[in-house]
């Protein structure tokens, strides 16, 4: 009797060590080689500004009118293939991964706050960007759009925001707010479950969802160093009243908001009407966080209306 408890308990351990290892496997840190290997494309190619390389991208004809594009919190500039698709032909369309994203990688100076991001935007846009240019983003990318646009009238002819951050949300205002332990967890090994959930939400149809964005998303998130990078912003992250930089924006501005956002509540999209002084709001039905993910053409449309105008 005492052998046979022996080995099944010597069997139970080895099944344990087993999915420990298992577990340990599938959640480990992914070298940032081998995830370029798998996504970097012939439009890719890495720019040092300040020490730090960047991930870029850019489509369509070179001597056409620049559109910039910037991805939101822990995604990456594939966020954009679709509406790219749908406007490289007549636009030259630029975009990046934010530092601590996609294949840009953390920063050694794990500087991430908002106004960090701005400068360090800038200081690329100074090298990649021609003299004027439209530029967007969607949630963090949109709140980093518009401020840069607040702060560079003479560069930006036309804005476009889509979903963006900016009026305090989710417990964030003047001050960070607190990283709860699941959160850590969620960021620094990105479950293939978590992945799954947390992409679905951004969705009002989460059946929209392919297989392929999973893979690349969760596949950015481990690269090495990018989730204590994520984790870091979070800690840095403010959203003080936006209203008298929202003022000073002078660019024409297209603001697009998802009715069912989970994520910002569409009852910011007013609110960001009213701040700026010559916007247009259109309310996307049925539509969640990522509009130009959930709904490319409809919103590709709406973008290339407002820039022809």
């Amino acid at each position: 009797m005492t052998d046979m408890l022996l080995r099944i308990l010597g069997g139970l351990i080895l099944l344990a060590v087993l999915v420990i290892a298992f577990f340990a496997w599938t959640l480990r840190p992914l070298d940032m080689d081998a995830v370029s290997q798998q996504w970097m494309t012939e439009q890719d190619r890495f720019v040092t500004v300040d020490g730090e390389d960047w991930r870029v991208r850019e489509s369509g004809p070179e001597d056409a009118p620049t559109l910039v594009l910037i991805h939101g919190f822990s995604h990456s500039l594939e966020a954009w293939d679709a509406l790219a698709a749908e406007l490289d032909t007549t636009y030259r369309i630029i975009r990046f991964d934010l530092p601590g994203h996609g294949l840009t990688g953390p920063r050694a100076d794990k500087a991430y706050s908002v106004t960090d991001t701005v400068a360090q935007v800038s200081a690329l846009l100074d090298e990649i960007a021609p003299d004027r240019f439209a530029i967007g983003g969607n949630s963090l990318g949109g709140l980093v759009a518009w401020r840069y646009a607040a702060e560079h009238a003479d560069r930006v002819d036309h804005l476009v925001l889509i979903d963006p951050g900016g009026y305090p949300n989710l417990g964030v205002a003047d001050d960070p707010a607190p990283v709860p332990d699941a959160v850590r967890a969620y960021l620094s090994l990105a479950p293939e479950a978590g992945v799954a959930y947390a992409t679905s939400t951004l969705y009002a149809d989460p059946s929209r969802v392919s297989p392929e964005q999973l893979e690349r998303i969760r596949a950015m998130m481990r690269v090495e160093g990018n989730g204590q990078a994520l984790i870091e912003r979070i800690e840095q992250f403010t959203l003080p009243d936006p209203n008298p930089d929202l003022a000073r924006i002078a660019a024409p501005t297209l603001i697009v908001w998802g009715s069912n956002d989970a994520m910002i509540p569409a009852t910011h999209g007013p609110r960001f009407d009213a701040a700026i002084p010559n916007s247009r709001l259109v309310l996307m039905q049925n539509t969640g966080h990522v509009p130009m993910e959930e709904w490319p053409v409809e919103t590709a449309a709406l973008v290339r209306d407002f820039l022809n105008d």
